[in-house]
């Protein structure tokens, strides 16, 4: 049975519990991994230091997997003969130091420390793996708690499919995913982990891997990438943008009767109601749709291109940029507005990140640029606004840079959870908190014009009647009793 002194390989899977892949909007067909260096491995009751100058140190209680022997070759069915016992892991991370880690986690989840293990190991012939339960506390209190009963790929799945490239060594650690509930924690913190297996003879448990967290006194080079942040690093550091303090920002709620309504009526209508309460600038404008005849409404999320920069875009354009993550995070009903300083000369979407936000629920996409693969971009039952085609990519012209922040786009101010209803007359940007009485008094309007499209068709003049006076708004209500 190897100890848990330095294994010599770490690998990590991103995501495997179902209520994580709820949490985080996204489900992954195969599972996905990284390496962190055998120096971040700690022992039970080690301290953890957050790097100086950064806010979002996050833990992941995690079951791990020892491997028990050299594998190379697997199959699914024989992947589990390989592990010689499973123990409780945390796998940390600072969300500050995402963006320099393309993907790899290097820096933001492999510092000293980053994954304690132990402190015991549960034998893996006395256990079965779809039997362990995980569970984490945050200064006492159970933050996590999950079984391997319904993981997304099971820990024979995890060790085959590793070791058809990968020659798995005795001592390795796999590190299975974590379950919904990771969050921050800050100095003073004390964390704890224990896999167990209660239904099982004898309860085994590792006992509880303890860590308490620290903070840095160094501040991180300016040689080297330093902390950055926005809303989506916090939301996800956290674990949704509720628990961020975000919430009120972002989650208006748009039901299926308040859509319904606002479908009722033009946004020629909607406008005229937003000029009455001091609107005029509410208009993205100059754009055309892919589906004219279908009627846009959802919720802004936001993404912003700055011009390009060739440094900029080195550091910037590769890997999970903003562009991804932006259209990676949409969900139903969400719109995506793209600022794009109205540039026409390269594409700001192509087809596979719209057919994206098609497979995510979303309600649409408006970009004050152009458009790649138009004709397969059209096709799609998403509706896209845009300025019209180019076959470039966006590097050309611009640098993905953040999300979900005010932006412009088509001449007007967008914020993430304003309220986009579009269709053949153009687009509109309303503020949430004026929708509910916008659309009712909308709808009120149009009955108005109904009364006087009836009257002036049965031959009245528009004088006194378009707009009502007095004797007019007698007569509407006599007819409205009549309806």
């Amino acid at each position: 049975m190897p100890d848990l002194g330095r294994p010599g390989k770490v690998i990590a899977v991103h995501t495997n519990y179902p209520s994580r892949a709820a949490q985080r909007g996204r489900t992954p067909e195969q599972p996905s991994y990284f390496l962190k260096p055998s120096t971040s491995v700690a022992a039970s009751g080690a301290t953890i230091v957050r790097p100086n100058g950064c806010e979002l140190l996050a833990f992941e209680g995690e079951i791990a997997l020892v491997i028990g022997r050299s594998l190379r070759g697997v199959s699914v069915e024989d992947g589990w003969s390989g592990v010689a016992g499973v123990t409780a892991a945390n796998d940390f991370g600072v969300y500050d130091l995402r963006h320099a880690d393309r993907g790899s986690n290097l820096r933001s989840k492999g510092g000293d420390g980053f994954t304690p293990l132990g402190p015991r190991v549960i034998v893996a012939e006395t256990i079965n793996p779809a039997q362990l339960r995980i569970r984490t506390w945050v200064n006492g209190e159970l933050v996590q708690s999950d079984t391997t009963a319904d993981l997304l790929f099971s820990f024979g799945r995890l060790v085959a499919d590793l070791s058809q490239l990968i020659t798995l060594e005795r001592g390795d650690v796999i590190l299975t995913g974590t379950p919904a509930g990771a969050s921050v924690v800050v100095p003073g913190d004390v964390v704890e982990v224990e896999v167990d297996a209660p239904t099982m003879p004898g309860a085994p448990s590792t006992g509880r891997l303890v860590t308490t967290v620290a903070a840095g006194t160094t501040p991180l080079g300016a040689f080297g990438a330093g902390p950055r942040l926005d809303d989506l690093q916090r939301a996800e550091a956290w674990g949704s943008a509720e628990e961020a303090g975000l919430a009120p920002e972002t989650t208006f709620l748009l039901t299926a009767e308040l859509k319904a309504r606002i479908n009722s009526v033009g946004t020629a209508t909607l406008s005229s109601q937003l000029r009455k309460r001091g609107l005029d600038n509410v208009s993205i404008d100059g754009l055309q749709s892919t589906r004219p005849s279908t009627r846009l409404v959802g919720r802004a999320r936001t993404l912003r291109f700055i011009p390009n920069r060739e440094d900029l875009f080195t550091a910037h354009g590769g890997g999970y940029n903003a562009q991804k993550r932006a259209f990676d995070g949409l969900g139903v009903d969400d719109v995506l507005v793209i600022e794009a300083r109205g540039e026409t000369g390269t594409g700001t979407v192509g087809d596979i990140l719209a057919l994206r936000a098609q497979v995510q629920g979303a309600a649409g996409i408006v970009t004050d640029g152009g458009v790649r693969d138009l004709a397969a971009v059209s096709a799609l039952e998403l509706p896209t606004y845009h300025r019209g085609g180019h076959p470039a990519v966006l590097g050309r012209r611009h640098v993905p840079w953040d999300v979900d922040l005010t932006i412009a786009c088509g001449g007007a101010s967008v914020q993430p959870g304003d309220i986009i209803v579009g269709d053949a007359d153009g687009l509109l940007v309303i503020p949430p908190h004026l929708i509910e009485q916008l659309v009712t008094d909308s709808i009120e309007q149009e009955r108005e014009e109904t009364f006087i499209a009836e009257m002036v068709g049965a031959g009245e003049g528009v004088d006194g009647l378009y707009p009502m006076n007095a004797a007019w708004k007698e007569r509407y209500r006599a007819w409205l009793t009549q309806q």
